[in-house]
């Protein structure tokens, strides 16, 4: 696996992601709109708390989120109350910091076992490399999630 490479399509995703959020108010990105479950914001957080969990929980290290975070943006969770504009602004922040610091984890050799898992998507993870492809493919996912919800937005 070159892992450049899938760092750097993480990367351009969580860019797509931010870009297509600004210029939004705080207001409309916390807005769920009709048919929906769950908001731009949200989607953000959960991508971030996805990577931790894939990554991280199932090689057996320690993740870098506490577990209020990632009870609030885990699969099954919707958004509870406002999220706010500090929130975000770290959420911005830590999408750049995370990616670099799995690829730095990575190089250094940090994730030597990795507890196989069934994704709900159907597939079998077993690596850490096949955690992060798939990690990338779940994040496109979101993006294309919300690209719809910023329609309904307006």
């Amino acid at each position: 696996m070159d892992i450049n490479r899938e760092i750097s399509i993480m990367n351009q995703t969580r860019q797509n992601i931010i870009k297509l959020m600004s210029g939004y108010s705080i207001e409309q990105l916390n807005l769920i709109p009709p048919g929906y479950n769950n908001n731009l914001l949200w989607n953000l957080g959960h991508i971030l708390i996805t990577q931790q969990l894939l990554c991280y929980k199932l090689s057996g290290q320690k993740m870098h989120l506490d577990s209020e975070l990632i009870s609030k943006y885990k699969i099954g969770s919707a958004p509870e109350a406002m999220i706010s504009q500090d929130e975000y602004s770290w959420m911005k922040q830590y999408a750049g910091e995370s990616s670099q610091q799995l690829h730095s984890d990575y190089e250094s050799g940090l994730f030597i076992e990795y507890n196989p898992y069934p994704t709900s998507y159907g597939v079998s993870l077993n690596s850490i490399e096949e955690a992060i492809s798939f990690n990338n493919m779940h994040e496109a996912h979101h993006y294309g999630y919300c690209l719809a919800l910023r329609k309904s937005i307006g």
